[in-house]
């Protein structure tokens, strides 16, 4: 019985950051993301076509933190994917005119796009979201990183304000969300 399961108290340290085979482990995946961020069944399938759609991009790279030494190389905790940002991808065509008139449109030009990172909530707090958006980060060229945030403060927007990140446009709406997000940049490599 893994921790998470048998209802001990997790021992973050023991999890491996390591290459995640994210289009074999999609549903393990999603459903880390589902407990972390609370999604229905209707939005994980819709989901789970985004990121077999994401992981067809041969630039597209993903994270597991793992315990454990279960059957696929253990209990995923948590993961995190990415992929250098293009304009022409939906995310960016939605962001564009928010950045545009926060005058910071160029960072859709040469940055990787943190698409998802997502712990289970047993697990957070512990640095395995750090360590994984650090550790996917550091093996990029792209000379700056973006992602989005639900816009309000959160433990994951102060995570991502001590790597570096900051507000590049507030109050984005995506068509599909009733929440509004923010756009955060940070200058690679990640702080420390």
């Amino acid at each position: 019985m893994t921790p998470s399961s048998a209802g001990a108290a997790p021992d973050a340290d023991d999890a491996v950051i390591t290459p995640l085979d994210l289009a074999a482990r999609v549903d393990e995946a999603l459903a880390v993301q589902a407990r972390a961020f609370g999604l229905t069944d209707e939005e994980i399938g819709v989901r789970r076509h985004i990121v077999l759609r994401h992981l067809a991009n041969p630039q597209a790279r993903a994270l597991g933190a793992v315990v454990g030494d279960g059957p696929g190389g253990g209990e995923l905790v948590g993961f995190v994917y990415g992929m250098p940002c293009e304009r022409s991808q939906w995310w960016s065509t939605v962001v564009e005119p928010y950045l545009r008139r926060a005058g910071h449109d160029s960072w859709l030009d040469d940055s990787f796009t943190i698409t998802e990172l997502h712990v289970l909530p047993a697990y957070q707090g512990h640095g395995i979201g750090r360590r994984l958006i650090t550790t996917l980060t550091d093996g990029v060229p792209q000379p700056r990183s973006l992602l989005s945030a639900i816009d309000t403060e959160s433990p994951a927007r102060g995570l991502y304000r001590t790597l570096g990140y900051r507000d590049l446009a507030v109050r984005v709406m995506f068509p599909s969300a009733s929440t509004p997000y923010a756009v955060m940049g940070a200058p690679l490599p990640l702080r420390r």
